[in-house]
């Protein structure tokens, strides 16, 4: 999983909130398929935990699970965060007994792990028939908020997987199937708004982790081209108001474990 500086970097709030909409169609989606209330249920990578507490407010008897100890600790002093045991640690890895949940939901989370030891420890955790709901990211062919990274630094490198993977819906499935039955994909968009191309960037620069990330991580030099690149790919997304707003394409899928 991705390095606990770089989701502690800048305030992963800010994302959380505005991704918190999701977070409710994934505990929804889970729902359909397993009644939440009394449910033993586990979010995986909970970040600031939307999904949680979501599953909470439903009677789901919840877990929440964050290799990072900050967004753990923001999680834990949210609203209603009494109803949840907040614990930091690897979703890969959980190290918690097998056969502990009938669900398993993940908001934007579990999209960042490597997907062969995600599935398996999902799978561990999760009892007979139990079910799996998570959302993650479609890739699209124009990405403002990535796109001006790979612009100025460079596509990023090679490795075994990308998080925009799982909102293929054939690798998903090819990656699903083999222990589970039921897949289910909805598509959907999520739309991000700021008040004014300042705000815009902003939250680039000093609120989504993974964009302050990059930006630290670049040179003086570099950090000025991607500024503008971002404002750039922006530009068209500006309205008469001054409001920068784009669509961003995501999925929600859920699954039943094989009994």
């Amino acid at each position: 999983m991705a390095s606990s500086t770089i989701w502690s970097s800048g305030r992963y709030d800010a994302v959380g909130d505005r991704i918190a909409p999701i977070a409710e169609q994934v505990v929804d989606a889970a729902g359909r398929r397993n009644p939440l209330h009394g449910a033993a249920l586990i979010d995986l990578a909970c970040g600031t935990g939307s999904a949680a507490l979501a599953a909470a407010a439903r009677g789901a008897q919840v877990t929440g699970l964050d290799i990072t100890p900050e967004l753990v600790a923001i999680a834990a002093r949210r609203t209603g965060s009494d109803a949840v045991t907040w614990r930091t640690g690897d979703a890969s890895d959980t190290g918690l007994p097998s056969g502990s949940f009938d669900v398993a939901v993940s908001n934007m989370g579990i999209i960042f792990v490597d997907p062969a030891q995600q599935v398996a420890e999902v799978t561990r955790l999760l009892k007979a028939a139990g079910v799996l709901a998570f959302s993650a990211w479609t890739r699209s062919p124009n990405n403002p908020f990535f796109d001006p990274v790979v612009a100025v630094l460079g596509p990023p490198a090679v490795s075994g997987f990308s998080p925009d993977q799982w909102g293929d819906a054939a690798i998903l499935t090819d990656r699903l199937a083999p222990r589970f039955d039921g897949i289910e994909i909805t598509s959907d968009l999520l739309r991000w708004e700021f008040e004014s191309m300042a705000a815009a960037l902003h939250f680039l620069r000093e609120e989504s982790p993974m964009h302050v990330a990059t930006f630290r991580r670049a040179d003086p030099s570099q950090q000025q081209r991607l500024a503008t690149e971002f404002e750039n790919a922006l530009r068209p997304h500006q309205e008469a108001t001054g409001t920068v707003a784009f669509t961003a394409p995501y999925v929600v899928v859920s699954a039943t474990l094989r009994a």
